[in-house]
């Protein structure tokens, strides 16, 4: 596997991290205020995840390859052991119930998703088009849960916004084109970098030792 201290090519934007580099992201992501466990694959992500979240929590999860790849999504939203916020929202006329739509959104209980890179030192990337999910993680939710595929650990913030840009919103705008039978693709409205999360306990990152997402 990659060093850490070797230039990183676009191609292995889909590798999962060494353990180097694991290591030393963990003990940065510590440092920087955020709870941190490491687990084998998609399977521990899932019922590591799930163990976090009480049953009958309000939850709300956002739209997430990973979460889907995870069958995190489907556990919360169809068990019927969560108070789902997802399913009540898609039934909610945005004209009509705009201000509801925005709050559930934003100060849930527990908010769960992922993100879109992880620097050795502890910073974390997500981007967003619309920044729906982005109040709920940065000040709304009472707990913040991310599931991170470790192929998403990148050496630098140079490394993380090539990341981004090169290989994420391809195949987001992908993803959304297929999904939404357009053919304009995303793009990169919002931007969050989170340095240092100051509640304790608050943001648990949860690295799965696999490529999960993208």
């Amino acid at each position: 596997m990659q060093m850490i201290d070797q230039p990183i090519s676009i191609s292995s934007w889909d590798r999962v991290a060494n353990d180097a580099l694991l290591i030393k992201t963990v003990s940065a992501l510590e440092k920087n205020g955020f709870t941190v466990s490491v687990v084998k694959n998609r399977e521990e992500a899932k019922e590591k995840a799930l163990s976090l979240i009480p049953e009958g929590a309000e939850v709300m999860t956002m739209t997430s390859l990973t979460l889907q790849q995870a069958g995190i999504d489907s556990a919360i939203n169809e068990s019927g052991k969560y108070d789902a916020l997802h399913p009540k929202l898609i039934k909610m006329d945005r004209e009509v119930m705009e201000k509801e739509i925005k709050k559930f959104r934003s100060v849930p209980d527990f908010a769960i998703g992922s993100v879109h890179a992880i620097t050795a030192d502890g910073k974390i990337f997500i981007a967003s088009g619309t920044g729906s999910q982005l109040p709920a993680y940065v000040y709304g939710a009472k707990k913040v849960i991310w599931v991170v595929g470790i192929q998403k650990l990148v050496k630098d913030m140079d490394a993380g916004f090539k990341r981004l840009y090169e290989y994420v919103l391809p195949l987001e705008s992908e993803r959304i084109n297929k999904v939404y039978n357009i053919t304009s693709g995303s793009s990169v409205n919002r931007l969050l970098i989170y340095n240092k999360e100051m509640n304790k306990d608050r943001i648990h990152i949860i690295l799965v030792k696999e490529n999960l997402g993208f």
